[in-house]
């Protein structure tokens, strides 16, 4: 298999990211633990898996795409809302059969308004948007109750494993039986929450 990232070992004052490699067909979950350093720390690690930070530990084999979250100006939305058509025409190429794939929920069509999609649909949107583009990706479940982040995950592994790649930057200990491996962050300091008590119950 080919390689796509190679991590050394990351390691900061607070944390230190242990050694992993992701081959091409792999959906690796780097798991963060939650609490209040969650998104900073996930916003650190994603600059440095796409290339944007440089880390002398971490070479990239190929080009990684962060799976970013829709926003939109509170005057855009009350005024002139996105709707998913013209998300598509801007963040997907509309060849690739990814880009329709948020039409297989019936209720959803070109003139829906991105802003009145709950948190799952809305993810898949930005999901299917980025794999009509890429198969390399780094994302996360931000948003989505636990059925939607089953389906993401299942989704997604599908999607990368002929030829793609993925890697999960998630605090549910429910992800876990279902990466292809899993590196858990170890914090430097032991105060800090093991997330315990956060579980998705996957099936």
């Amino acid at each position: 298999m080919k390689i796509v990232l190679e991590n050394k070992g990351i390691k900061t004052d607070t944390y230190y990211v242990p050694p992993f490699v992701l081959h091409e067909g792999e959906e690796i979950l780097l798991f963060l633990f939650n609490g209040g350093c969650f998104y900073e720390t996930e916003m650190f690690l994603k600059d440095i898996f796409c290339g944007t930070t440089k880390n002398e530990n971490v070479t990239l084999h190929r080009k990684m795409t962060f799976v970013e979250h829709f926003k939109e100006s509170n005057f855009r939305s009350r005024f002139y809302p996105t709707t998913v058509g013209e998300y598509l025409r801007k963040n997907a190429n509309l060849d690739d059969p990814f880009s329709k794939r948020i039409f297989e929920i019936e209720w959803i069509t070109s003139k829906t308004k991105v802003s009145t999609l709950a948190g799952t649909p809305r993810r898949l949107l930005c999901l299917y948007a980025a794999l009509s583009k890429t198969k390399d990706i780094v994302f996360d479940l931000v948003g989505q109750d636990p059925a939607g982040a089953e389906f993401t995950f299942k989704m997604v592994k599908e999607a990368v494993k002929d030829g793609g790649s993925a890697i999960l930057l998630d605090c549910f200990n429910g992800t876990k039986e279902h990466a292809s491996k899993c590196i858990e962050l170890e914090w430097n300091d032991s105060s800090l929450p093991t997330n315990k008590e956060f579980k998705f119950n996957f099936k």
